[in-house]
């Protein structure tokens, strides 16, 4: 098993947990407000049609098969992901950077 160096307050919050004393606090309001949530999530109710490289399509496959999932549900989750915030344009991203820069 690895080893990971932890901070102070980490490992007293593992100690805490391996000893049981942490408990959870999901109410049955909140638990019903998440599994709402990962219902509209995963609720796939709208079909769309883009063409894209044959390059970039078997990239896409061959990193789905990686993960364990259709390529389908991989660009899905890339498209949510990015629409929600969670993923950014790195390139557009340095690209401002330096624009920020030439600025000052």
């Amino acid at each position: 098993m690895n080893e990971y160096k932890l901070s102070e307050e980490e490992q007293e919050i593992l100690d805490a947990f391996e000893a049981g004393e942490l408990k959870p606090v999901l109410t049955p309001k909140r638990k019903k407000y998440l599994q709402s949530i990962a219902e509209e999530t995963f609720k796939k109710d709208k079909r769309i049609n883009i063409r894209i490289s044959n390059r970039d399509l078997t990239l896409l496959q061959r990193r789905a098969l990686e993960e364990g999932i259709p390529y389908q549900t991989l660009v899905s989750s890339i498209l949510h992901k990015y629409v929600s915030g969670g993923l950014h344009d790195v390139m557009a991203n340095k690209a401002f950077e330096r624009t920020q820069k030439m600025r000052r």
